[in-house]
Parts: C-alpha cells; sequence; structure tokens
C-alpha cells in the first residue's frame, strides 16, 4: 500500500494523517521492575502492538517519539561505576546510547510484528536525533534537572571543583549533578525523518528529548542537558508537519483538581481552556504540566490536534473515543 491508501466517499484517495506518538517511560519500563534487557523487551513489545495497530486501520502514518529516564540513569551509573576501567562519557553521548538501545527495541519488536502480520513491507527505522538549543538559554544559568547517581557531600564538592558540575543536594536523600532543562529550538535531522516517512517509513526519532546541541560557527556541539522529552517532541512534530500529535502517559485522561474530592476528568479542550486551567496550577510540574505545555504548543503552530491518554487506550483516543482532546476552538 502507498501512502494514499483510505478512500474518501468520491472513490478518490485521500491522504493519511501523520501522527507523532510520544511513549511514556511506562511503555518501556514498569514500576517496581528491576530493568533486565528482557522486561523491556516484553513491555516494548505490548506497546509496539498499539502501534501496529494504528498503521493498520489505514488511516495514520506514524513517527514515534518515546522517553529514556531509567535506561540513561543506569548508563551513567555504569559510567561511574567503571569509570578507573573504562572512560565514562559525557551526558549528551550517553543519550545518543539510550536512543540506540531503545529504537532497537522498538523498531525490532514493529518489524517481528508486520512480519507476523503478513506485512514485512513496512520498513522501520530508528534515527539518532539531534536537538538544536539556544546557547544563551536562561536554562544554562540555572540548571534544575538532576541526572545520574546519588552522591556523599565530599564527593559531590570533588565532581564540582574537578568537572565543574554543579550539584545539589536531593531531598535528604544525597547529592546529585543537575543540568541545565533548555527549550528545544529545531530537530536538526527533520528533513531526513520527512524523507523517510515519505518513504512509506515508521520512524523512531528524538528519543529521551533528544541529543541536546548548540550551533557555534556553522557547526554543531553537544552539551550536557536534558530537554524535556514532551517539549522536544512537540518540536519533531510540528518540524516534520504532523497533523495529530499523541502523548501516552499513564492516565487515561487530563484531570482537573487532580486527586482530590472535586477530580474532573476532561473529554475535551480548547487552547483557551488549557491555558486557563494550566495558569490556575491544575498540572503538576515535571508530570501533567509539560504534557499540556507541549500540546498548547503544537495547536498554536498549526496543528490539527493534540491528544493526552493512556498506552491502551490510543487506538480508541485517535477515533475520539478516549483520552483527552486538545484543538484550537
Amino acid at each position: 500500500m502507498g501512502t494514499q491508501d483510505v478512500r474518501k466517499g468520491d472513490g478518490m484517495p485521500a491522504e493519511k494523517k501523520l501522527v507523532v506518538v510520544a511513549l511514556g517511560g511506562n511503555a518501556i519500563l514498569q514500576p517496581g521492575q528491576r530493568g533486565t534487557f528482557e522486561e523491556q523487551m516484553k513491555n516494548v513489545h505490548l506497546t509496539c502492538d498499539q502501534l501496529a495497530q494504528m498503521v493498520e486501520s489505514g488511516k495514520y502514518k506514524i513517527v514515534v517519539t518515546h522517553g529514556n529516564g531509567p535506561q540513561v540513569g543506569n548508563i551513567l551509573l555504569q559510567n561511574e561505576v567503571g569509570k578507573d576501567v573504562a572512560a565514562p562519557m559525557p551526558l549528551y553521548v550517553c543519550g545518543a546510547e539510550s536512543q540506540g538501545l531503545i529504537g532497537y527495541m522498538i523498531q525490532q519488536s514493529l518489524t517481528n510484528l508486520f512480519a507476523d502480520k503478513g506485512r514485512g513491507d513496512i520498513p522501520v527505522a530508528t534515527v539518532v536525533t539531534q536537538v538544536v538549543v539556544d546557547a544563551k538559554d536562561d536554562a544554562f544559568v540555572h540548571p534544575t534537572k538532576p541526572v545520574g547517581p546519588f552522591y556523599s557531600a565530599e564527593e559531590a564538592k570533588r565532581l564540582h571543583d574537578e568537572k565543574g558540575y554543579d550539584v545539589k543536594e536531593d531531598a535528604g536523600r544525597g547529592w546529585r549533578r543537575v543540568v541545565a532543562s533548555p527549550d528545544p529550538v529545531e530537530i536538526f535531522e527533520k528533513e531526513i525523518i520527512r524523507q523517510l516517512v515519505a518513504a512509506r517509513s515508521i520512524v523512531i526519532a528524538s528519543g529521551g528529548g533528544g541529543i541536546p546541541v548548540v550551533r557555534e560557527n556553522g557547526h554543531l556541539r553537544g552539551v550536557d542537558a536534558v530537554i524535556d522529552k514532551d517539549l522536544a517532541g512537540e518540536r519533531l512534530a510540528a518540524d516534520v508537519g504532523a497533523s495529530i500529535f499523541m502523548i501516552l502517559t499513564d492516565v487515561s485522561q487530563v484531570k482537573l483538581n487532580y486527586k482530590t474530592p472535586q477530580e474532573k476528568s476532561l473529554d475535551r479542550m480548547t487552547v483557551a481552556e488549557a491555558r486557563k486551567y494550566h495558569a490556575e496550577g491544575h498540572f503538576a510540574k515535571g508530570s501533567m504540566e509539560p504534557k499540556v505545555r507541549a500540546a498548547i504548543r503544537f495547536i498554536e503552530s498549526g496543528g490539527e490536534r493534540a491528544i493526552i491518554t493512556s498506552l491502551d487506550k490510543a487506538t480508541a483516543a485517535l477515533d475520539g473515543k478516549a483520552g483527552t482532546t486538545i484543538t484550537k476552538e
């Protein structure tokens, strides 16, 4: 099948809608799991079954993005434990490693699922993705994102003095390195991704928020930072011209007054309503807040609709039967 398989009422082919699907951490690693490869591969296989259903509906082309928190955290811990045996890598290189790790799992799972369904003709590709940020972003002046293992106060001071790390005490549990979380400006590989989509490929891109890079004298340079994966997912959706941006998380709908007697689930929101609820403080920092902010950005950049829902509701949400849908009006 080509990219024009859905039929209109007049018998003419209709272009499939491009959906950027942002997978939450529970799509790869469940709470309480140790994080073995076998555990993660099993979770990814179940996730990819949902993604395959979107493609098999004949209505959608998909680009997949994902988080990488536990995986890059483990890579950093391995760096720390093995630092006297093998040279540790910078944070942005560890991010690239995690893109390959998770991309491989999703790529192979989708390939095998399509083969089982007699659809081995659908190409799947992972793009190691650089995301351009502004070197003058205020986030570099005020780093806030904890990364890597916990340290004693003495070790944290040594890392600060010797490597220039910013370190902060973390809720009585020890000291951790903190890095910037700058705003994504551009998906550097956006044109490659567009070409792959046009060639009927399913693309996995911008994992973990992408590899943060800055432009210097016409060149790119990696920087130690962590870009919010939802905001990077929105930038990806906008840069590749997606119609729909879908964020899959661990709740089925956005809620007002979350975990209070006044809790209310939302089927739909306009951008104006989303902005109002955001300003009223309904969405928790570090969880639902960046998701709603990313949805607002996507619609304001010209997207058709954004959807926030859980993995098991994904296909129903695309049909407007589940989740929370955000539109312009």
